[in-house]
């Protein structure tokens, strides 16, 4: 007897998924950090070691020294922060250019990082640019390490994207008004990492949307003496109306407007840039840039995927009603009398090949049990041969271990009868089964019929997803595309079909892993018409351990994987064929193979999303996912007779067992790609099937 090969799959890509999963959740919670809002500290009002003239009014602070320059009798030091933003900035830029006045932009580091453009723009238009930390964060409360981490990151954007770095400060949330011993102290941390402190007195709370005259009056000086104007390019209309009317109010009043270097006499407040720190900014801000490019294309993936989601649901809900009730007003014109080949394909099947058979002698319609051994290592055969002895109807056929497509041709061979039903040698039958399928025969243009394959060990966590699983997911979806007219399996574990119709296809490929899958392309391909039959209702043991399961699994999506490329050519067809091509494929395709690769990236965002302003929006958007996901629950289990209590544990599948088919898809395709050919792998059968009370 032949060894099996054993399979040969690319080790190296759970490392490289390993890997991309990494970078993606890396670059993921970059974008969270520099998206996320500053948080504030309450002041604690004390003010013991505060320079009096630091909190009059504005000025610059020179921590080293320490110094404390006040701003000049009515002069105007307009300040702007918290950008560049790519809608508002620009606006202001046109209205400072239309006035003639410069300004001093003091942008954070992540807002310089995503819009590198935009400082470059500041720059060249001769305006100052100062550090306004990394991500707003009140440094009042924050470490000499915090300090450092946020001014040098803000220091390597400017550096990345415009080439110069800046000795300007403005930290966040700090007025004149505000400084108190703890803010003292986070102005003595930034000097010593060589930036002056930009004090403003006068805020125009433009950020609270108020409107342009409340902008107005809070901009406008009360006096001659001098300020430091507060005002933020982030905050909208209001704040550029405000602006374009303030500049030309200033100047018929005779104050001076200006950058803060000029306005304070500064010699030099940006210099150029070194080349490491080019070379570590323009790497800063090319990692930043990605990680928002990242952030928003896996949003735009989130939405789609839940518009796709939303739209299968609507599809399934609208067609699968349709079909029940046609298929329970349909009876077949007249009676199948003749006796009809069951073949059962097994291999090391001891464990239930007794059950299989028996079940299927118990048909209330006239069977041949054709039971084809294909070099099982256990009491298979025996156990098969002593049934025959009891019961005429039973053969026994034995080969040596070619596989399951070749045990099926033996088994289409040795049949007597036009009509034959494929069972797995795990499977149990109700005794209507085959009659109710052979009656969709009378039908001439029907060349094979699926039965209703159900889940009989479901009594374990594992169980109960996997039945969830075949009544939503397979049970459903065969019913959408018996009424596009496009089935792309007949299940191996029930089906029936003409036997004339495959021997003209040429029987049962082995060219892929679903040879199921396979044969009924070829058959529609070939001008037949598949049929569902849902009463016609068999139990099959489903794998109980995670390994088995994965098995399973990778063998049946690399299988369809296989059979989908064999038969792309059905794009371009007529009949059957062509709807397999233009409507089954593309189905197929999306729903069970784009959507489950993009999954794992697209719940990665999802989780990330949680910590940012669209939480409740990600949060419910996931609600609406499980919602999704139960209504047609709770249809498809009335449809099928079951009872409803199983669907208690759809959130947790939803969280577990999904994950893992994701991780089975993605290694397929991947499997697929580096062109890998795998062997047929047996499952472990226990032989603990009994069919499940609905």
């Amino acid at each position: 007897m032949p060894r099996t090969p054993k399979p040969r799959t690319p080790r190296s890509h759970w490392l490289l998924l390993g890997l991309v999963l990494l970078a993606i959740c890396g670059l993921l919670g970059l974008d969270v950090l520099l998206s996320r809002a500053g948080t504030t500290s309450t002041p604690s009002g004390s003010r013991q070691f505060v320079p009096p003239t630091a909190s009059d009014n504005g000025s610059v602070i020179d921590p080293r020294e320490p110094t404390v320059r006040s701003v000049p009798p009515r002069a105007v030091a307009l300040t702007f922060a918290e950008g560049p933003d790519p809608q508002w900035t620009p606006q202001v830029l046109d209205v400072l250019a239309r006035h003639q006045v410069h300004a001093t932009f003091f942008v954070t580091g992540a807002q310089a990082a995503r819009n590198p453009g935009l400082v470059r723009e500041i720059v060249e238009a001769g305006h100052e640019v100062g550090n306004h930390t990394l991500t707003r964060t009140d440094l009042r409360q924050a470490g000499s390490q915090r300090i450092q981490l946020e001014l040098k990151s803000t220091d390597l954007a400017l550096a990345g994207a415009a080439g110069i770095t800046t000795t300007l400060a403005q930290p966040p949330y700090l007025t004149s008004g505000s400084l108190d011993e703890a803010a003292w102290n986070s102005l003595l941390r930034i000097g010593n990492h060589g930036h002056q402190v930009v004090v403003p007195d006068r805020d125009s709370q433009d950020w609270r949307g108020q409107g342009t005259e409340a902008v107005l009056a809070a901009a406008t000086p009360r006096d001659d003496r001098g300020t430091v104007l507060l005002m933020h390019d982030t905050a909208g209309a209001d704040m550029v109306a405000a602006l374009d009317r303030l500049l030309p109010e200033l100047n018929n009043t005779g104050r001076q407007v200006g950058t803060v270097g000029a306005t304070f006499g500064l010699p030099r407040t940006a210099v150029p840039a070194g080349l490491l720190d080019r070379v570590a900014g323009s790497l800063f801000v090319g990692v930043v840039v990605l990680s928002a490019w990242l952030a928003d294309a896996l949003r735009a993936l989130l939405w789609a995927a839940a518009a796709l989601g939303i739209l299968r649901t609507v599809f399934v809900l609208v067609l699968a009603p349709v079909q029940r009730w046609r298929s329970r007003r349909w009876t077949p014109p007249w009676q199948i009398s003749q006796r009809v080949g069951v073949i059962v394909p097994a291999y090391n099947e001891q464990a239930g090949i007794a059950a299989t058979v028996r079940t299927i002698l118990a048909s209330d319609h006239p069977v041949e049990v054709i039971v084809v051994d294909d070099g099982s290592t256990d009491r298979t055969a025996e156990i098969v041969d002593r049934l025959r002895g009891r019961h005429p109807h039973v053969r026994l056929i034995r080969q040596r271990n070619a596989g399951k497509a070749a045990a099926l041709n033996a088994g289409l061979a040795a049949a007597r009868s036009e009509l034959v039903v494929v069972v797995d040698g795990d499977t149990i039958l109700e005794p209507d089964a085959v009659s109710r399928m052979i009656a969709h025969f009378t039908n001439p243009s029907v060349g094979a019929v699926s039965g209703n394959v159900k889940v009989g060990n479901r009594r374990s966590m594992m169980g109960r997803w996997q039945h969830i699983e075949y009544v939503i997911g397979f049970n459903l979806d065969r019913r959408v595309y018996e009424m596009l007219g496009c089935t792309p399996t007949i299940p191996g574990a029930l089906g029936a079909f003409r036997r004339s119709a495959v021997l003209a296809v040429g029987g049962v490929s082995d060219d892929t892993l679903a040879e199921d899958t396979d044969l009924t392309m070829a058959l529609e391909r070939d001008g037949w018409h598949m049929a569902y039959e849902e009463h016609a209702i068999s139990w099959t043991e489903a794998p109980a351990t995670t390994g088995q399961l994965w098995k399973q699994r990778y063998r049946w999506c690399y299988g369809t994987l296989q059979a989908a490329w064999k038969h792309r050519h059905a794009v371009l067809e007529r009949g059957p064929g062509g709807r397999l091509g233009r409507l089954g494929l593309p189905y197929l395709l999306v729903f069970q193979v784009v959507l489950q690769v993009i999954a794992p990236v697209v719940d990665v965002a999802a989780f990330f999303a949680l910590f940012t302003a669209e939480a409740w929006t990600f949060g419910l958007t996931w609600l609406g996912f499980l919602a999704m996901q139960l209504l047609p629950g709770i249809i498809a289990f009335r449809m099928d007779g079951e009872r409803l209590r199983p669907l208690w544990a759809l959130p947790l599948q939803q969280v577990v067992y999904r994950q893992l088919m994701y991780l089975v898809v993605v290694q397929s395709v991947i499997t697929a790609l580096a062109g890998a050919r795998l062997p047929w792998q047996k499952l472990d059968r226990r032989g603990q099937l009994t069919p499940a009370r609905r």
